[in-house]
């Protein structure tokens, strides 16, 4: 079986999709797959049409016809360069040719590849890498040297590929041996499961044999112990949780995470408690929501909610481009010095960070120690439960969480790869309906609330809660 681009690319994000692809296994597509392969196309079509402007002569060809020439071209821009050697086959975004300069001195070919994104990965680095070795096999010369087109101003980076070529070249034997055989590698869920067609399939699959990589955070390494030791199901997990006493010297020390705690409440359906898990919060709860593009380290939206209100009383900070963060930044500080005793609560790590970059790159009120205090002491709920509050889920998720507490997710935005695809298509267009759908925020918010009162309730109730002493 041949080994493409397409192939190789799926091979780096899980071999099970690449298996998957291989043998056309019928994909479940969502709006945010149907996107981003939208959003894809686009940047390589303009990108190809940046360069054949900026390609002096027009010398350019497209396709077969570059591909047929390729031993003595008279072209300096191929697009759609179909390259293929061996069991390798590659259609690259384009190729830029160098004639010789002098005696002595060949022709360069340079692999050209585009990716959207503003930041790189060491994928886009090795999927080049993969172009430039199937171009060097059928060329049957060297070709050592790349060219990445990336983010939205078109930045162009050189890449020298021949220290990834083995890495590369491991990856094709690794490959070719998982394409030989007639049934899919053992499937593991990972984090890359959330933006793949076949997410449903391979969760489903996981779900029957109650696979262990469905506990969000176990490691391989963790997995493999457990294996060594005869358990391979979250049922099988569960039952060898047993609670400790623990030490004097440690009372006062935070448990560690327990995996088979938590397959003990997805068994029992019940919350399970460890040590003391009273929030306390002085003052005026603010609950915060933030939504950015880490791709260019850049935030658009604050959503502000304050339940103790009546009517409620909520905000969402909209910011068009870069030059207006810190406009909503400004704004978000004022909302907080009008309350009292503001007290900031979120869910993860996200809002933490969102913080302490823009008081680090906007700075803070001095006149309002208050609004200070509040962006310095802020609560994450997700640290409050970790390893003291186990629900009966598979992960810490707010969305997970929130259906076991039986709150409904109404928002036209249902999760993080939509909002970025909303975001990047109200750009492009400024459809008003996008950025309403984006700015619609009670909903997050609702749930956090939600979630503090449920939690605290079911915590009281030996039908919902277990408490587990290690005292």
């Amino acid at each position: 079986m041949r080994i493409t681009s397409p192939l190789y690319d799926a091979y780096l994000k899980c071999p099970t999709k690449c298996f998957l692809r291989a043998r056309g296994e019928i994909a479940t597509e969502n709006e945010y797959l149907e996107w981003a392969r939208t959003e894809k196309a686009l940047f390589v079509s303009e990108g190809s049409q940046r360069l054949m402007q900026e390609t002096e002569g027009g010398e350019c060809v497209c396709g077969d016809h570059a591909a047929g020439s390729a031993k003595s071209p008279k072209w300096r821009l191929a697009i759609n360069f179909s390259a293929s050697a061996e069991n390798l086959e590659s259609t690259i975004h384009a190729v830029e040719h160098v004639p010789s300069q002098g005696r002595g001195e060949s022709a360069r070919f340079v692999p050209i590849r585009f990716v959207s994104t503003d930041k790189l990965s060491r994928d886009d680095r090795l999927l080049l890498a993969f172009d430039v070795l199937v171009l060097s096999k059928m060329l049957g010369r060297e070709v050592s040297l790349g060219k990445i087109i990336h983010g939205h101003s078109h930045a162009m980076l050189n890449v020298k590929t021949s220290a990834l070529a083995v890495q590369v070249r491991k990856h094709i034997a690794d490959i070719a041996e998982l394409l030989s055989n007639p049934s899919p590698p053992d499937l593991i869920l990972i984090r890359h499961c959330t933006e793949c067609e076949f997410q449903a399939r391979c969760r489903q699959k996981a779900m029957e044999k109650e696979d262990l990589s469905l506990l969000s955070g176990m490691t391989a390494k963790e997995r493999k112990k457990l294996h060594d030791k005869g358990i391979f199901t979250v049922t099988q997990l569960s039952y060898t949780f047993r609670p400790r006493r623990r030490p004097k010297r440690l009372r006062d020390k935070r448990e560690k995470y327990s995996h088979s705690l938590r397959a003990l409440a997805i068994r029992q359906k019940k919350i399970h408690l460890v040590g003391s898990t009273e929030v306390i919060v002085e003052g005026t709860p603010v609950y915060l929501d933030v939504e950015g593009l880490p791709d260019r380290d850049f935030y658009y939206l604050i959503g502000v909610r304050l339940e103790n209100h009546n009517p409620v009383d909520q905000y969402s900070l909209w910011a068009d481009g870069i030059e207006d963060e810190r406009r909503i930044w400004s704004e978000f500080l004022d909302i907080l010095a009008r309350i009292k005793d503001p007290v900031l609560i979120h869910y993860g790590s996200y809002e933490a960070v969102f913080l302490k970059r823009m008081a680090n790159r906007y700075g803070l009120p001095t006149t309002a120690p208050t609004v200070a205090k509040a962006v310095a002491t802020s609560v994450n709920l997700l640290s409050v439960i970790f390893a003291q509050v186990y629900f009966p889920t598979f992960s810490n998720s707010l969305k997970d969480i929130g259906h076991f507490l039986s709150v409904k997710w109404n928002g036209p935005v249902s999760s993080g790869f939509q909002s970025f695809a909303y975001r990047l298509e109200w750009e492009r267009s400024r459809r008003p309906d996008l950025k309403t759908a984006l700015a619609w925020i009670p909903t997050p918010s609702s749930c956090l609330t939600r979630f503090v009162g449920k939690a605290s309730a079911d915590a009281g109730s030996p039908s919902a809660c277990v408490s587990v002493a290690f005292t």
